[in-house]
């Protein structure tokens, strides 16, 4: 087993981790040593975080060292916690299966982006942690436990924000392969979208909407099944060359466009697994209301743009369908999602994000669990109905505090 002492820092370089030592164990005895012997211990995802939910004032560990993990099994697959969404994708595809869904970025890990609630877009589409039918935990005794839908604490341990021990395993629902056709209509106009909101983002299997908010268009992009009907909207106009989510921004990173059909693993996410994607050097933001909430976040975005705008590279809008999930952002209700991902400017942007969360919150936001909030922790757990039976788990599962972190303990304070 390696370990570092140097300080490590995020993906996007916003956050250097405080832990004086990240492991990276070899095999599954080696993790479980090392939890045992340590006081307090972090799974550390592939670094795609732009808050603490990850890091620790004690030791991280690592699982991307551990034995790559992909096993078929009917309509399912077990992959070992540090696997990438990237690799199992194309080892699906290869086996002609296929995941319901992807994030925008296919270089996340499984286990992080399950822990934090992480989705793509699409009406019928839920978070990715919604696929998991079990998962499987080290726990503080260095000892695995395993975790099915029907357990009655399943609900609570997928999106856990690593609380619960580390994850080692994950089995999630399969289906057949299928292809994927994308294409960009520009110059939509945003009053359109809030007014049509059904029809815009029910024209294709995967929508986003992309805009700065201060201009009043957008740019959708429609990634549509093959094998299911044409769209029945047709706003703006469409691009007849490659686009980037920026614009302006070099296309290569972004995956085919220009109604190309591929399958869906090359489709589904924005940008290719073998490039660096987004803009690197970037702070991020999301929020997720409730989908009828949708107009009305548009019009208090609209009327903020002249403060949004010079600060951000982007903005998103997705749609994410209602799970049962209980730390889920999208718990119990069908969503709208308002993703922003700011220039690198801590001083300039955080009270530009207040102010936009000064907006929408009143309308019930809740953060991504991985990325940057103003919103007082307790402000955000009260929106959640199954937070008290999630802290009841924390007691449950890790009664010494093994993997807590200052992060979960605002959120979370013990009794």
């Amino acid at each position: 087993m390696t370990a570092s002492t140097t300080p490590a820092r995020n993906w996007a370089g916003n956050l250097t981790y405080t832990s004086p030592r990240i492991h990276r164990p070899a095999s599954v005895d080696e993790l479980s040593s090392l939890v045992r012997q340590t006081t307090r211990i972090r799974a550390l995802g592939s670094g795609h975080s732009f808050n603490q939910v990850a890091d620790s004032e004690h030791d991280l560990v690592r699982l991307d060292a551990l034995p790559k993990e992909i096993e078929v099994g009917g309509d399912t697959v077990t992959v070992s916690g540090g696997t990438r969404y990237a690799d199992l994708a194309a080892e699906l595809h290869r086996r002609g299966l296929a995941l319901g869904n992807l994030a925008s970025l296919p270089h996340i890990s499984v286990a992080g982006s399950c822990a934090t609630g992480t989705h793509g877009s699409g009406d019928r589409q839920r978070c990715l942690a919604a696929a998991v039918r079990e998962i499987e935990l080290m726990g503080a005794d260095g000892e695995t436990v395993r975790l099915g839908r029907g357990d009655d604490a399943f609900p609570g341990a997928v999106v856990a924000l690593g609380a619960l021990g580390i994850v080692t395993r994950l089995t999630l629902e399969t289906e057949p392969t299928f292809e994927v056709s994308q294409r960009v209509r520009l110059d939509v106009p945003l009053d359109e979208v809030a007014e049509n909101f059904d029809a815009v983002f029910g024209a294709a299997y995967s929508v986003s909407l992309f805009t700065d908010w201060r201009e009043r268009t957008g740019r959708v992009w429609l990634k549509r099944r093959v094998d299911e009907p044409g769209d029945a909207w047709s706003g703006g106009r469409t691009a007849n060359v490659p686009q980037h989510p920026v614009p302006g921004w070099p296309t290569e990173p972004a995956t085919e466009q220009l109604d190309v059909p591929g399958p869906w693993c090359d489709r589904l996410p924005h940008f290719r697994p073998e490039l660096p994607p987004s803009a690197g050097a970037e702070l991020q933001s999301e929020l997720y209301l409730p989908r009828e909430a949708a107009p009305e976040a548009f019009a208090a975005l609209a009327e903020i743009g002249h403060r949004v705008a010079p600060v951000l590279y982007v903005g998103e809008v997705r749609t994410v369908r209602a799970d049962d999930l209980w730390l889920s952002p999208a718990h119990g209700r069908d969503s709208v999602t308002f993703h922003f991902t700011w220039h690198r400017n801590p001083e300039a942007v955080t009270p530009v994000l207040r102010e936009v969360e000064e907006r929408l919150a009143p309308l019930g936001a809740r953060p991504h669990w991985g990325k940057l909030t103003t919103l007082r922790p307790l402000e955000v757990v009260g929106r959640y109905e199954r937070a008290a039976d999630f802290a009841g788990l924390l007691e449950r599962f890790d009664p010494t505090g093994k993997f807590r972190n200052p992060f979960v303990d605002s959120y979370f304070p013990r009794s």
